[in-house]
């Protein structure tokens, strides 16, 4: 299975007066990533599956990369804004082993996800900015059995 872990590109900041599931992307956040997703589906073919936080900024970064890969529609899945690890990874076991799954999600829960698929303490080597997106290629979900293929800076 080839798992792409995309953090969501950039928002805008922290009270400014919006609620946090409504910040919306930036349009310079939403320009650059644009461009960056022209990159992403040169790298990784149409996925099986793109998932998404349902809070809007991530809603608005998968659409700007399923626009990109064309003929994919994101579909939101809470546990992507959950925090939760383990409810991230009981949503890409459910995919078979050599589907293909793309999610967007959120800081520090992406790198926090990476690093625990590749077997690396949390925040030790892996942070990803906004717009930043991972491949992993892993054999086993439960066991946690990855390889990190590339990761890209942020948008």
């Amino acid at each position: 299975m080839r798992v792409l872990v995309i953090r969501h590109a950039q928002a805008v900041p922290h009270g400014c007066g919006v609620a946090d599931a409504e910040r919306a992307l930036t349009s310079e956040g939403a320009r650059r990533f644009r461009a960056a997703a022209q990159e992403l589906v040169r790298l990784v073919p149409r996925p099986d599956a793109l998932l998404t936080s349902p809070l809007l900024r991530a809603r608005q970064t998968a659409a700007l990369v399923a626009a990109a890969w064309g003929d994919i529609e994101p579909v939101p899945d809470a546990a992507l804004a959950s925090g939760s690890i383990d409810g991230m990874l009981a949503v890409i076991d459910l995919y078979p082993r050599g589907a293909t799954v793309a999610l967007v999600g959120h800081e520090p829960t992406v790198s926090a996800l990476v690093a625990k698929l590749v077997g690396v303490k949390t925040g030790e080597a892996i942070a990803f900015e906004p717009g930043a997106a991972a491949l992993i290629e892993i054999t086993s979900v439960a066991g946690r059995s990855g390889r990190l293929v590339w990761l890209r800076s942020g948008a």
